[in-house]
């Protein structure tokens, strides 16, 4: 039987609805989603518990390949884009409709836990195997997507949003190599990246799950966590220029030492970002001295400068200051400070629209929920750049990540990856 446009229409737009009605009790597999999650914690496994996985290292190529068998066991079909990306694609019912993407990311921080990112991406797969498993075919075509190199700078999504500069390619990685490097060897072409560069309204809305990171949900007693928006996230090399001198044969008023200089300037950080109200943060997180020996004075210093919050035009400000602050410092004892931008990830409000279906799929499940915002940069970031973006959040044990005691209990990961579930069914309706 032929149905008319505004009949097919109707039938189509009531279809996730009907679907989580005549099946209340769907669910992912959870006990798969935690196998995943122990296979994956093999892949650059240290003594410390956790995994030193990092973006473009022989254990991060390894568990990649991992990842795309599971998203052929869940019917999708990988590929690697030119971007390095793995996003693994399923057909939908209208093939004019613009996909709905969900995933997150599998390399870690040096030294970093178990959670971070593999959360996200494992229970995105899984949420395609459950809908391959119950024979149900979304209304817009999926893509489940798994990034890369986002511990490094979202160097992935970024690619993909048309943020990452041609300059950017010749950052060094955790890994040793140089993004391009990274890219080339982890199967991915910088010489086309161009081909995969999405517009603004060429996906339907991208949602991540992720552990929260922090200590909120936990504290309170809350189950999920609505994304209300990402913060900018601003990166500096700083180097310091004074004089390399012999250290016991120059008067302390006769030095230019760099290293000195360096920790005024981590002090004068920390006393500008504090003196500002709001929830923005800066640090300081590397440092190194050379030509680093005890009876030398350090004649350069290198560091870095982080700034972030949810609005951009305050972390200008504060960098702004900042700059001035330095100048007076390199005159107290003859230094200079010179600064090198690493990269730039505009901060992100999440759709008010996602945020609903988030919240309205945690309520159906009886789990509680409140709207937070994320002080941590994620790929949903650079997605907000092309489409309505969701995130939901889960509990970490302690407010710990970055690190090997980074933990997520089971029940919250499964809360969450069932969240993720009913949401990609709701925007599925929802979304034109």
């Amino acid at each position: 039987m032929a149905f008319g446009g505004l009949a097919t229409a109707t039938l189509r737009g009531r279809w996730a609805e009907v679907l989580v009605g005549q099946q209340p009790d769907l669910r992912v597999n959870a006990d798969r989603i935690n196998a995943h999650l122990t296979a994956l914690a093999e892949f650059g496994k240290n003594p410390q518990g956790g995994v030193s996985r990092v973006a473009y290292s022989e254990f991060d190529k390894a568990a990649r390949v991992v990842v795309m068998d599971w998203m052929r066991a869940a019917k999708l079909a990988p590929t690697i884009d030119y971007a390095g990306n793995i996003i693994g694609r399923r057909a939908g019912q209208d093939a004019s409709l613009k996909p709905l993407l969900f995933g997150s990311h599998i390399d870690s921080v040096p030294e970093g836990g178990n959670f971070d990112g593999n959360v996200g991406s494992t229970a995105a797969i899984e949420v395609a195997q459950t809908l391959a498993e119950k024979n149900l075919t979304t209304r817009h075509p999926i893509e489940v997507v798994v990034w890369q190199n986002e511990e490094g700078g979202l160097y992935g999504s970024r690619a993909v949003s048309g943020q990452l500069t041609p300059a950017e390619l010749k950052n060094v990685s955790n890994s040793g190599k140089t993004i391009e490097q990274g890219i080339a060897f982890i199967g991915g072409d910088v010489a086309k990246l161009d081909q995969v560069r999405r517009k603004k309204g060429d996906i339907a809305g991208y949602f991540e799950l992720h552990i929260e990171q922090g200590g909120t949900l936990e504290k309170e007693k809350i189950d999920i966590g609505v994304v209300e928006g990402i913060v900018g996230i601003k990166q500096w090399n700083v180097t310091v220029t004074g004089f390399q001198n012999h250290a016991g044969t120059t008067a302390m008023d006769n030095r230019h030492d760099a290293l000195l200089a360096a920790a005024k300037f981590i002090q004068m950080v920390n006393r500008v970002v504090t003196s500002i109200p709001g929830r923005q943060v800066g640090t300081v997180g590397k440092i190194q001295a050379f030509p680093g020996a005890p009876n030398v004075i350090p004649g350069k210093v290198t560091c870095t400068l982080e700034l972030r919050d949810l609005d951009d035009e305050k972390v200008d400000t504060i960098y702004e200051q900042i700059g001035k602050e330095t100048k007076a410092i390199g005159d107290q004892n003859g230094t200079e400070f010179a600064f090198a931008e690493l990269h730039a990830n505009i901060a992100a409000p999440s759709d008010a629209r996602m945020r609903a279906l988030i919240a309205e799929a945690a309520k159906g499940l009886a789990l509680s929920s409140k709207v937070m915002p994320s002080g941590a940069g994620h790929d949903a970031q650079a997605m907000a750049q092309l489409g309505p973006m969701g995130m939901i959040f889960i509990p970490s044990i302690g407010g710990i990540s970055h690190s090997p005691k980074e933990y997520s209990t089971p029940k919250d990961i499964s809360n969450g990856a069932n969240v993720l579930l009913r949401a990609v069914l709701a925007a599925d309706r929802a979304l034109a």
